[in-house]
């Protein structure tokens, strides 16, 4: 058994307009699946498929406290191009924003209009063919150890673990890469965005979530909600959807 990361899903005072901005800014389609939840896809995408990681927006009354620990990085290809996409985001309402990275980056840090932050990243970066989102950044204390479980977690292949970040991508080499980063923060909220996960078609997802436990994930209680599918937290406490097979 394994699973693969499909989404990510992203809190929002509101989901439609704040899903606007996105699809603007990644040229991707909208959709609903019900009031208060915006989909993202790609234009003629068939999900899932690792070529894209979507976004879902989920209306929340919850405000915006804390810097964000999972993030997208934008890709570029050129300085031009860079300059113009920093440009262009600031015209639909993003605005630069300052999380301690100094003045030596090479990369842009961003928020959207709801503050969640976000990078444009520097050209240079090896991140071809990843489509428009280049990474999806989770800052964690331990890279090693978040290679460790989510290279257990998932099918996707570890391409680089470091004292300073862990990277993996789809093993088909396709779509986003996903980086665990080394910071100093500790979480200390419910994360505002959070990864989503999926087993394979025929997969038993019971059997799924006790070997996640057996990995080192705990279970969330949400009894009590309408939440259908197994919400669980990674060792160092950030909290990922276990959805259905599909």
């Amino acid at each position: 058994m394994a699973t693969r990361l499909v989404q990510i899903t992203m809190k929002a005072r509101d989901d439609s307009a704040l899903g606007g901005f996105w699809a603007e800014v990644l040229g991707w389609e909208l959709s609903s699946e019900g009031p208060g939840v915006t989909n993202l896809e790609p234009k003629g995408f068939v999900y899932p498929d690792p070529v894209a990681v979507c976004i879902d927006l989920v209306a929340s009354a919850e405000p915006k406290t804390v810097k964000n620990r999972v993030h997208v990085d934008l890709a570029t290809t050129s300085a031009a191009h860079q300059a113009e996409l920093v440009a262009r985001l600031k015209e639909l309402g993003a605005t630069l924003a300052d999380v301690g990275q100094g003045d030596d980056v090479s990369w842009t840090v961003m928020a959207d209009p709801e503050g969640n932050e976000f990078c444009v990243l520097d050209w240079h970066d090896p991140v071809q063919d990843t489509g428009p989102i280049a990474t999806v950044v989770v800052d964690c204390a331990d890279p090693r150890a978040m290679a460790d479980f989510w290279g257990e977690a998932m099918d996707w292949t570890v391409h680089k673990v470091t004292d300073h970040n862990a990277v993996l991508r789809s093993a088909k080499g396709v779509g986003p890469y996903l980086q665990f980063l080394r910071t100093p923060d500790e979480k200390t909220v419910w994360n505002r965005v959070h990864l989503d996960i999926r087993p394979y078609p025929g997969d038993d997802v019971e059997a799924e979530a006790a070997r996640l436990q057996s990995l080192g994930a705990t279970p969330i209680d949400l009894s009590g909600t309408n939440v259908t599918w197994t919400v669980m937290a990674d060792p160092e406490g950030n909290e990922f959807c276990l959805l259905a097979p599909r």
